[in-house]
């Protein structure tokens, strides 16, 4: 049995705000030996980690508390340091399909050279259009047509309303719906943070701040650049994609036949589905990796994933049913390079079977990303 709270209920978020210290003491005490304390939304009362953590530092006994919420409380200036070296974080993500279908993914196979083998896979759009539009919020995903577009409106409005307000106290939050929509339109692209700054009016340092606070409330995703040495990365443009990709089709504007019809809506919301497959599957992999993207000239890579042993796997995503040389030349550039470092690299796309390109190369199918 688990007491469990929400600080969305406004008695209980007034007594924590209140009393910080008396509130998580009660909570303790109301547990059972062994069971967590729940409490939900602790971003709304971030003091409450200051006092949990005298808790745990008088009784350092694991697992007596489980927080959640809808944002990255840590990254809260007052409090981001109050629990360090005494938690440990998981994030959670809108559902991946591989979640959905119960699959293992495909993150540990591919960092052992060993890309799923898939045959009679969905041809075309069909291959991903009507999945990638429902997203992975359960409550979307049991939503169609209009009721599904108002439940997203509905958790834009919330989450950028209070989710926001919540963790900042920026003057100028009305902006950000218009910045959503905008980054939407450059998802999968190289984030140009001076172009937006002048599309709004805006400062860029603010520009790039509203960008970490929707970083922090889960919304997007930046994706660091890849170098090969390491010190080079950090002076690289990272991309930007929505976290959901249900979420960023009702952005765009746009509906599953969208998805299937408009190439201008396809690319992007085909690429960061499957980018963000692939970091959801991260958070439960065997293997320890990191996500990057990859841009030299002309040579693009849509993600590379990089192991704490320093082993590589590249991925990119075509929309087509079939491949050319053209399509795997990045892929193979890097794997060169790279040499034994290089375990996979796989280019997802909509043909029906898994097809060996050349040598640690592949063509897998989208379905690939969630093998049975």
């Amino acid at each position: 049995w688990t007491s469990s709270f929400t600080l969305d209920d406004y008695a209980t978020r007034q007594a924590a705000r209140s009393d910080p210290t008396g509130f998580v003491a009660a909570a303790a005490a109301s547990g059972r030996l062994g069971a967590p304390v729940v409490i939900d939304e602790v971003q709304r009362v971030p003091d409450l980690l200051l006092s949990i953590k005298q808790v745990v530092d008088s009784d350092p006994r694991p697992g007596q508390f489980l927080l959640a919420g809808s944002s990255n409380v840590r990254t809260n200036r007052r409090i981001k340091d109050a629990l360090t070296g005494r938690m440990e974080t998981l994030t959670l993500w809108p559902l991946a399909q591989a979640e959905i279908e119960e699959s293992a993914g495909v993150v540990d196979a591919l960092f052992g050279g060993c890309p799923p083998l898939v045959a009679g896979a969905p041809v075309g759009r069909d291959a991903f259009a009507a999945i990638a539009a429902a997203g992975g919020f359960p409550e979307a995903r049991s939503r169609s047509d209009r009721r599904r577009t108002r439940w997203f409106a509905n958790y834009i409005d919330t989450t950028l309303d209070r989710g926001l307000r919540d963790i900042s106290d920026a003057q100028r939050l009305d902006e950000v719906p218009h910045l959503l929509r905008l980054l939407a339109a450059q998802s999968a692209g190289i984030v140009n943070y001076a172009t937006l700054a002048d599309r709004l009016s805006l400062d860029v340092k603010t520009v790039k701040s509203y960008i970490a606070l929707l970083e922090t409330a889960f919304i997007v995703l930046r994706l660091p650049s890849w170098r090969p040495g390491l010190g080079a990365r950090e002076l690289q443009a990272p991309k930007l994609h929505l976290s959901d990709s249900g979420l960023l089709v009702h952005l765009l504007g746009a509906d599953e036949a969208r998805v299937r019809t408009d190439d201008q809506v396809t690319g992007r919301v085909l690429e960061s589905f499957v980018v963000m497959e692939i970091v959801k599957q991260l958070t439960a992999s065997a293997t320890d990796a990191k996500a990057y993207h990859y841009r030299s000239g002309r040579d693009e890579i849509d993600l590379v994933l990089e192991s704490r042993a320093g082993s590589l796997v590249g991925v990119e995503v075509k929309a087509g049913a079939s491949l050319g040389a053209a399509d795997w030349r990045a892929l193979a550039k890097v794997r060169d390079a790279a040499g034994d470092r290089f375990a996979c690299g796989v280019i997802f796309y909509c043909g029906a079977q898994t097809l060996p390109l050349t040598d640690r190369l592949w063509a897998v199918p989208i379905s690939g990303l969630w093998p049975g």
